[in-house]
């Protein structure tokens, strides 16, 4: 159930804009995870003392900076990323395989919950010997190895990580589902693949690979360091622009 606690407020901006922080520290905090329901209208009246009108902006202005979906009838749900092959965005592997009509297969290869390293500072921006989670996985499409994962995830930022194995579900579609970001970068690459990876990707050693590495940031906190390796004839990314830049 979802619940406020009480409060009217006097000081601090207007009361539109102390509902919108309240919930906005919600949502980027993972209080209210993708998918959660936000408070309805009248929830918010009452809880804030507030008009129905006030409600309405406030929701109407969080659907519009991306943090929150409007379903009809249903109610505001805390927005999921979107999942695309584009540039730009995050891909749940998963959802992308079995959206193209293909069996999705995956295998959790490795699992470490230790200090950072000074490797992992170089890739995660975290402190030596802060909690992380290191992890190393295949993803299977089609019965053929898709992509090889490596990730790294900052037990600070994402504490309930500690307590996921990661043996059933991909750490992408759980971060997906569980934890929201205000930030990402992607580099993209090609490579030959080296022994270990040809092997984990039953490709030819010194063949072509797709590497996209990625970071995700709350609120300058970072979550996660990834790096997914891909044979290069299995993938590609695709992005569609105007002449003025708009997708």
């Amino acid at each position: 159930m979802t619940t406020l606690s009480k409060r009217k407020g006097s000081a601090g901006g207007t009361l539109h804009q102390r509902i919108r922080n309240d919930i906005e520290r919600r949502i980027l905090s993972g209080e209210w995870p993708p998918g959660y329901r936000l408070p309805f209208e009248h929830e918010l009246m009452d809880t804030y003392s507030c008009a129905r009108m006030t409600a309405n902006k406030v929701l109407s202005a969080l659907a519009a900076s991306g943090l929150v979906e409007r379903r009809r009838r249903a109610g505001s749900f805390v927005a999921r990323p979107k999942v695309h092959s584009a540039v730009l965005q995050i891909p749940d592997l998963k959802a992308e395989v079995e959206n193209r009509g293909e069996q999705y297969d995956y295998e959790l290869l490795e699992r470490q919950q230790r200090g950072a390293t000074r490797d992992d500072r170089g890739r995660l921006e975290v402190h030596l010997r802060e909690p992380i989670i290191a992890l190393r996985c295949r993803h299977d499409a089609a019965g053929q190895p898709f992509a090889l994962e490596d990730r790294l995830l900052n037990l600070k930022a994402v504490p309930d990580a500690a307590t996921q194995d990661f043996s059933q579900v991909p750490p992408s579609t759980w971060l997906v589902d569980h934890v929201p970001w205000t930030e990402a970068e992607h580099r993209i690459s090609a490579r030959n693949a080296d022994a270990a990876v040809a092997a984990e990707l039953s490709i030819e050693i010194g063949a072509a690979c797709l590497v996209i590495e990625r970071w995700t940031w709350r609120s300058g906190e970072p979550i996660t360091a990834v790096r997914f390796t891909h044979p290069a004839d299995l993938y590609d990314l695709v992005a569609r622009f105007t002449p003025s830049g708009q997708a």
